[in-house]
């Protein structure tokens, strides 16, 4: 795949050479203090809670269609999509990133390094707020098939060949907390049984600019440790699909070649009582199975 990431520098190149739709989706207040050139604000990207109900997955891919048609998405310009840096807004540019992908939209980027990269490289910042041509955002259906449901997941736990993989927090991962927003805000905690766990912040490292993701292999590497190769068909989730969309586009990014999201994540697995779940300290066995 062509690389999704793009550095300040190559963006302010590229904005010259093609038509471009820039999508900031942080909060409005942020936004407001300062966005680049043109940005479109879509914090939604962030904080819509999906459900894997067909109805539910029917009305994400509307929802965001809508979104990124009003934007001025038409396919012919390239989505360019940032958040502040690429561990504050847990994974949200990389959700952007991933709604995209599902719709089937051609062609996408991620400021690598956001905002913070932007303003890093003393390139021009805004507080002007641009008035989008509304376009006609074309959804191929094929290309959904990234998106799982909570049945696709039950179906994969205990198969053989598949990961499940939590990239959530350690709180998270081993049943000490529900969620990012409090540790009761889901009714139970814990994990989907057969899981295995790699914290999304591994996928990145610091550099004296600020987190960036790792190199190719450097991600391969980490994969290695719970047994996950370039073959694996992975199974992601989180709390509600952005920080496994961080974990995505470099998974993608790696070569991993069958990458797949259960969006509704733990916000909803956690919610029906007849989904099992995995409770307390991992024991070694576990840690230890490799998929195959």
């Amino acid at each position: 795949m062509t690389d999704v990431l793009i550095t300040a520098g190559e963006l302010a190149e590229f904005l010259k050479k093609e038509p471009c739709v820039i999508i900031d989706t942080r909060n409005p207040e942020a936004y407001g203090a300062g966005h680049l050139p043109g940005a479109v604000n879509v914090h939604e990207i962030f904080t819509y809670l999906a459900t894997s109900t067909p109805e539910g997955m029917q009305e994400l891919k509307t929802k965001f269609a809508d979104a990124f048609g009003a934007a001025g998405l038409s396919g012919k310009e390239t989505a360019v999509i940032y958040e502040q840096s690429m561990n504050s807004g847990f994974g949200q540019s990389c959700r952007g990133y991933y709604l995209l992908t599902m719709l089937g939209y051609p062609k996408i980027k991620v400021l690598h390094g956001g905002y913070d990269a932007w303003a890093a490289a003393g390139l021009p910042v805004t507080t002007d707020v641009p008035s989008p041509v509304k376009a006609s955002f074309t959804v191929v259906p094929e290309a959904g098939d990234i998106l799982i449901d909570a049945k696709t997941m039950l179906a994969a736990v205990g198969k053989p060949g598949i990961a499940l993989l939590d990239v959530r927090d350690i709180d998270e991962w081993i049943g000490e907390s529900s969620s990012p927003y409090g540790k009761d805000f889901c009714p139970r905690k814990g994990r989907i049984p057969g899981a295995v766990w790699l914290e999304w912040y591994r996928m990145m490292k610091p550099t004296a600019e600020g987190p960036r993701f790792k190199s190719k292999n450097e991600i391969l590497a980490e994969c290695a440790t719970v047994g996950i190769t370039e073959n694996t068909p992975v199974y992601l989730y989180c709390f509600k699909g952005a920080r496994a969309s961080n974990t995505f586009l470099a998974l993608k990014n790696a070569g991993v070649k069958d990458v797949r999201m259960y969006f509704g994540s733990w916000n909803e697995w956690s919610r029906d009582p007849a989904l099992p779940i995995e409770e307390g300290l991992p024991t070694e066995a576990k840690l230890t199975t490799k998929a195959a």
